[in-house]
């Protein structure tokens, strides 16, 4: 009986031991903050509660990811932190991943956004950014004291939280660096305070913006059904035509086609009842049928030269050419055009139709190809199964990321960004920093990157999952950081201020802008409603466009402003701090 009790007392000493020091672990896992575990155990908590809560909606509308800088705030409040230099190196890494997936994503359809719409929407996006900066401005002079050097800083934070772009605020933050070398402002601080009123404020005056103009939500549907019934004449279209022109016999297709002067792909013809592939010494004849594919303005123009329509359809006729639609995954064809692949002379085969991004685009010969292309090729089948081999077509090496691209791109903006720039009046040389530098590259090597044999496509998930990742980790870096002092800057300070400030600072553009665009350049509200979340960058304020929308009037205003726009709030950020907080 004493052995028994002597065991129970022994076991209860090893499990109260056991306790204690399992409690010591985890209290050590939570408190010491130079160690691995602990910091990779910050982000992860940060991050995830940041998320989960990002998701609640009010009324409809999220904060998303950006609920990660407010877990960051509270994190760093209550003493969950870790070493500045560990937060600093990961809140710029974050920073410099997510601006150049950015740039990687906006790259192709950048220059290509200056349209002759797109030149007024991109310059009423300008004009509602300067309007931004000068309202900040305003209120600075108006609602603090000047001579406090910390005063103004702030407000720059409070300007980005107002305008919901973390890009400017990592911008600025970075140039911030350079003009306090002994400890800068905590500017998020500040733009925590008026980002959530932000959101809403946009929102808010874009529904101002109906009233004042007087917007029917119906009436604009029907005009933009109007327009898209109008520009489906520039989509690829198909024809059965029959050679009636007695010009044309004994002429090549290379002649006719220079004659008419219009892009049109003639993928098959039937010369006395044999089917066959057309290359461009390919002779036509009286009588001849033949399977057109031209724009859809072309149609009527190409109809009277060549003949009438016929009721026939090639492809259900018994023969033993093929359709197949083949993907474009050799970065070797990446760039080139579809004269210089010589498809019908060489191959056999015509393309009668390119699709990219999910649009159909005319298969013109000066149209360069791209990795992630989707072709539309017509020939004999075994010919077609040569022409898919040569362009790849492997939806698993598509899949495979070209992280090479990826890291070379960052390397050419780092040191891109480093560049000094000496402007007169300036405390410092202006650099582009972390921030600028690799959002330009970015933008460059989206665009032109076949030039140079680099392989830009990535699919948009593994875009979007990168673009997150450097995100969220540079918005809990940020939040963590500032979290020591946010409560006492808010409550103690002028955090109402700073909110009241950010309020006026996202509405006030908005309600000039808008309206200028609907009663001056009379934009659909739409797409005015587009145009102004592009401006601000704000994924929320697209998102309540597109839910009383049916069309793709706000997606298509936002992505036409928003590469000019992201590339003005980050280069503006550094122009205003290293011209101004000096």
């Amino acid at each position: 009986m004493l052995v028994l009790s002597n065991f129970f007392v022994t076991l209860q000493k090893f499990c109260d031991l056991y306790v204690m020091e399992s409690l010591q672990w985890l209290k050590d896992l939570f408190t010491t903050t130079d160690s691995v575990a602990h910091i990779a155990l910050l982000y992860a908590v940060v991050i995830a509660i940041g998320v989960y809560l990002g998701k609640i909606k009010v009324g409809g509308i999220s904060l998303g990811v950006t609920f990660v800088l407010f877990a960051g705030i509270v994190a760093g409040h209550i003493g969950f932190t870790a070493p500045t230099p560990i937060l600093t190196f990961v809140q710029d890494f974050g920073l410099i991943l997510f601006v150049f997936m950015i740039g990687m994503q906006v790259g192709p359809g950048f220059f290509e956004s200056f349209g002759k719409a797109g030149i007024k929407l991109n310059g009423l996006a300008a004009i509602g950014i300067l309007l931004n900066i000068l309202v900040m401005f305003a209120c600075y002079f108006i609602f603090f004291d000047t001579s406090n050097v910390t005063n103004l800083p702030m407000m720059v934070g409070t300007l980005y939280g107002a305008v919901t772009n973390t890009p400017g605020l990592g911008a600025a933050n970075e140039a911030l660096q350079a003009v306090f070398p002994n400890g800068a402002p905590q500017i998020a601080s500040a733009y925590a305070c008026a980002y959530p009123l932000g959101v809403l404020g946009i929102i808010g005056a874009t529904i101002l913006i109906r009233c004042i103009c007087k917007v029917r939500l119906e009436k604009e549907e029907e005009e933009l059904t109007a327009m898209d019934e109008a520009s489906a004449n520039k989509k690829p279209y198909k024809m059965h035509l029959e050679v009636t022109n007695k010009y044309l016999e004994g002429k090549t297709l290379l002649q006719v086609h220079d004659f008419l002067n219009r892009d049109f792909v003639v993928s098959r013809l039937v010369h006395d009842g044999e089917l066959c592939i057309p290359n461009r010494d390919t002779l036509f004849h009286l009588g001849d049928q033949m399977l057109i594919v031209c724009a859809e303005a072309d149609q009527e123009a190409i109809m009277a030269f060549i003949g009438p329509k016929l009721d026939i359809d090639f492809e259900q006729q018994d023969q033993p050419l093929v359709s197949k639609r083949i993907l474009i995954t050799n970065p070797h064809i990446n760039g080139k055009t579809l004269a210089s692949m010589h498809f019908s002379s060489v191959h056999g085969v015509n393309v009668t139709r390119v699709t990219r991004h999910g649009l159909d685009l005319f298969a013109s010969a000066s149209l360069p190809l791209q990795v992630g292309d989707k072709i539309m090729v017509v020939g004999p089948e075994d010919a077609v199964d040569r022409v898919a081999n040569k362009m790849g077509n492997s939806l698993r090496r598509l899949n495979a990321p070209n992280i090479a691209t990826i890291f070379v791109g960052i390397i050419l903006g780092i040191v891109f960004g480093s560049l000094p720039i000496a402007i007169p009046g300036m405390p410092v040389p202006m650099k582009l920093g972390i921030a600028g530098g690799p959002l330009i590259i970015a933008i460059l090597i989206g665009r032109y990157g076949y030039k140079i044999h680099l392989v830009t496509y990535t699919t948009t998930s593994a875009n979007m999952m990168l673009r997150e990742i450097g995100l969220v980790l540079f918005l809990a870096s940020v939040g963590i950081k500032a979290g020591a002092s946010f409560f006492s800057t808010v409550i103690e300070g002028d955090g109402l201020l700073y909110v009241l400030t950010g309020f006026l600072i996202t509405i006030i553009p908005i309600l000039i802008v808008g309206p200028i665009a609907r009663l001056k350049f009379k934009f659909n509200y739409f797409t005015i409603m587009g145009m102004i979340a592009g401006t601000y960058t704000d994924p929320p304020a697209l998102a309540y466009a597109n839910s009383v929308c049916s069309k793709e009037a706000p997606a298509l205003g936002y992505s036409t402003v928003y590469p000019l726009s992201m590339f003005l709030r980050i280069f503006t950020a550094q122009i205003i701090v290293l011209f101004f907080c000096g």
